[in-house]
C-alpha cells in the first residue's frame, strides 16, 4: 500500500568500489527468505555512524558503538532480520559478539572489525547458531537483493544512487534503508548504510553522518515510536590521498554533502512513503520560528498527532486538530493570533481562527490526495523546517496486532 513509491530499478543501482555484498537465508524467523546481508569493505576504507537514542538500546547498537569508538578499521558489517537482539542484556551482547568472532575468522580479521545490526521482534533471544549457520551459506548480491534482505514488515526495498563530479572523476554513492513501523527517529531510520568511492577522513565523515541524518532520517515520523535499533552507517571507500576531504572546508565537501543529503532524504521519504498501512503521504513545513527545534517540534507535533493523522486517513478536514496540535507543541510563548495554517495552497486558518475565505469543500479536495503539504507559519523568526509523515489507517492496527504471528 505504499505511496507512490515503486521498486528500484536493479541497473539504476551503481556498485561502489571496495564495496562487497552477500546475502543468505538463514531461517532466523521464517525458513525461505533473504534475512541475513554481509557487507564487506576493502581495506583503506572509513567508516561512521549515527544511533538511537533510546535508552533501551539494542546489543549491536552497543557493540557497534564501542568497534566504532575504538578506532579499528571496520572490515564488514553483517545484518541480520526477523529478531531485533533488543532487551536481551549481557546474553545479547554476547551473541552479538559471536556473530561478529565468526565473520571476523571467515575474513581474517578481528572481531572488532566487524559490526553487527539486527532489526525485528524486541525482547526475544536471538537465535544465534541459525545466524552463525547462515553465514558460509551467503551468496553473491547487488544492492537490490542487499535492500530485500534487510526487510522486515517493509512492502518494498528501498535503495538508491547518486553520481557526481569530484576533484575532475566520477564519485558514486549508493544507499539502502529499511523501514516502516516503530519510526520516529532520535537519530536516524530504523536501518540505513550508505557507501560512496569519495575519499573522506573519519572525523570528516563522521561530522557527515551527523549533518545528512539532522535533515533526511531525523525528519521523519510514521508512529512517533523511537526505535531501539536506529542506525545510520555512512562509508567511504575512496584511495585516492590526492583528493582526500579533510575539512569542511574542503571544496568538494559541500557538494559531497549535498549529493549524501538529497539520497539520504529519498531513502527517508521512502520509508514513510511505505509506512504500515499508510495511504497518504504528508510534507509538514514549519516556517518562521526562531530556532529549528521549535520549528521541528510544531512539525512533529503534527506527524505524530494520532487525530491528525486519522482524519487525513478518511480525507476529513476535521483541520482544528491541527491548531490543537500547534498548540501543545511546546513553544510557551507561542502568539496564536500570529500564526496561518495552510493545506496545499488553501490557506485554512489565521489571525487566531478560521480564515473566513476558508471552505470545507477545499479542504476536502486537498486531502483526497495521495500526497499533501501543510505548511504552518508561525510568524516570530526567520527559520524553518521539514518533516514528513503518513496517516493512520486500519491496516496500521491490523499490521502490529498480527506482527508476531
Amino acid at each position: 500500500m505504499a505511496v507512490n513509491l515503486s521498486v528500484p530499478a536493479r541497473d539504476a543501482l551503481r556498485a561502489v568500489p571496495g564495496v562487497t555484498l552477500e546475502v543468505a537465508e538463514a531461517g532466523i524467523k521464517k525458513p525461505g527468505r533473504k534475512d541475513l546481508l554481509v557487507i564487506t569493505l576493502d581495506k583503506g576504507n572509513t567508516v561512521a555512524g549515527v544511533f538511537t537514542q533510546n535508552r533501551f538500546c539494542a546489543a549491536p547498537v552497543v557493540v557497534s558503538k564501542a568497534h566504532l569508538d575504538a578506532g579499528v578499521q571496520v572490515r564488514a558489517l553483517v545484518v541480520n532480520t526477523g529478531n531485533a537482539n533488543a532487551g536481551t542484556g549481557e546474553q545479547g551482547r554476547a551473541n552479538a559478539l559471536a556473530v561478529c568472532a565468526a565473520l571476523a575468522e571467515e575474513l581474517g580479521c578481528a572481531r572488532e572489525q566487524v559490526l553487527p545490526f539486527s532489526t525485528g521482534v524486541i525482547l526475544e533471544p536471538l537465535p544465534v547458531e541459525r545466524l552463525i549457520a547462515g553465514l558460509p551459506t551467503r551468496r553473491a548480491a547487488d544492492w537490490l537483493d542487499a535492500a530485500n534482505a534487510i526487510m522486515t514488515t517493509d512492502t518494498q526495498p528501498k535503495a538508491a544512487s547518486r553520481t557526481l563530479q569530484l576533484g575532475g572523476r566520477e564519485v558514486v554513492m549508493t544507499g539502502i534503508a529499511k523501514g516502516a513501523g516503530m519510526i520516529h527517529p532520535n537519530m536516524a531510520t530504523m536501518l540505513g548504510f550508505v557507501a560512496t568511492d569519495a575519499t573522506v577522513t573519519r572525523p570528516v565523515l563522521q561530522q557527515l553522518v551527523r549533518e545528512v541524518a539532522d535533515v533526511s532520517f531525523n525528519c521523519i515520523s510514521v508512529d512517533g515510536d523511537t526505535s531501539t535499533n536506529d542506525s545510520f552507517i555512512l562509508i567511504s571507500t575512496g584511495q585516492d590521498a590526492d583528493a582526500l576531504i579533510d575539512s569542511a572546508e574542503h571544496p568538494d565537501y559541500a557538494p559531497l554533502k549535498a549529493a549524501l543529503t538529497d539520497l539520504s532524504i529519498e531513502l527517508a521519504q521512502a520509508i514513510v512513503r511505505d509506512g504500515e498501512g499508510a495511504t497518504k503521504f504528508m510534507t509538514v513545513t514549519v516556517e518562521g520560528g526562531r530556532t529549528q527545534d521549535e520549528c521541528k517540534a510544531v512539525g512533529y507535533a503534527i506527524a505524530r498527532s494520532p487525530l491528525v493523522k486519522t482524519a487525513f486517513f478518511a480525507s476529513d478536514p476535521n483541520l482544528g486538530r491541527l491548531l490543537a496540535a500547534i498548540g501543545y507543541a511546546g513553544i510557551h510563548d507561542l502568539d496564536v493570533e500570529r500564526i496561518e495554517l495552510y493545506l496545499d495552497e488553501v490557506l485554512v486558518a489565521a489571525d487566531g481562527g478560521r480564515h473566513p475565505g476558508y471552505q470545507e469543500a477545499d479542504g476536502q479536495r486537498v486531502m483526497a490526495k495521495p500526497e499533501i503539504t501543510v505548511r504552518v507559519r508561525l510568524n516570530r523568526g526567520a527559520v524553518q523546517a521539514t518533516v514528513w509523515s503518513c496517516d493512520f489507517s486500519y491496516d496500521y492496527v491490523r499490521i502490529n496486532a498480527d506482527y508476531r504471528s
